[in-house]
C-alpha cells in the first residue's frame, strides 16, 4: 500500500455535487493498493499514520500525532498512486490492484484507523471525485508499506 499523507487545515470530497466526506483539521490521505498488499500492510500503515508525529506542539516542534492534536482523517482511494510513467506518455496502471481486491483492503484500513479512536471520513470508492483541501505547512509525506 502507498499513502500520500498531507497535514490539512480542512478537506472535503464532493461526488455529483454532494459532499460525501469532510473534515476540519487533520490528515488528508490518498490511499493506493497494489496486488501484493495484505491486511498486514493495512495494519502497519494504520499504526504508522495514527502515531505519526507531524503536528506542532506548544514549542512549535512536530511532536504531536493526529490523535494528540485532536485531528480527523479524510481517506480517499487513489489507484493512480501506482501509475507507472517510465515508458511513453500515458501512465500504466497495471501495478494497481483490481477494485475487488483494493476496496475491501481500503475499507479495512479505514476501520483500523477508526479502531484507534480516529474520526475517519472517506470519499466514494471508484467514483469521480472532486477533492479539495488546504495543506497545512505544507506538510506532505509518502509512506509505502513495502
Amino acid at each position: 500500500m502507498r499513502i500520500v499523507v498531507q497535514r490539512s487545515k480542512e478537506a472535503k470530497v464532493v461526488v455529483n455535487g454532494e459532499i460525501v466526506g469532510q473534515i476540519d483539521h487533520g490528515l488528508m490521505l490518498l490511499v493506493g493498493v497494489t496486488h501484493e498488499d495484505t491486511l498486514e500492510d493495512a495494519q502497519y500503515l494504520a499504526e504508522k499514520i495514527a502515531g505519526l508525529r507531524i503536528f506542532e506542539d506548544d514549542a512549535g516542534k512536530m511532536n504531536l500525532s493526529v490523535l494528540d492534536a485532536g485531528g480527523q482523517i479524510l481517506s480517499v482511494s487513489q489507484f493512480t498512486l501506482y501509475g507507472d510513467c517510465r515508458k511513453g506518455k500515458r501512465p500504466s496502471f497495471i501495478g494497481a490492484a483490481r477494485p475487488e481486491q483494493a476496496e475491501p483492503l481500503y475499507e479495512q484500513f479505514n476501520e483500523l484507523l477508526r479502531s484507534k479512536g480516529l474520526v475517519v471520513e472517506t470519499g466514494s470508492f471508484g467514483a469521480m471525485m472532486d477533492v479539495s483541501f488546504t495543506n497545512d505547512g505544507p506538510v506532505t509525506l509518502i509512506i509505502d508499506s513495502k
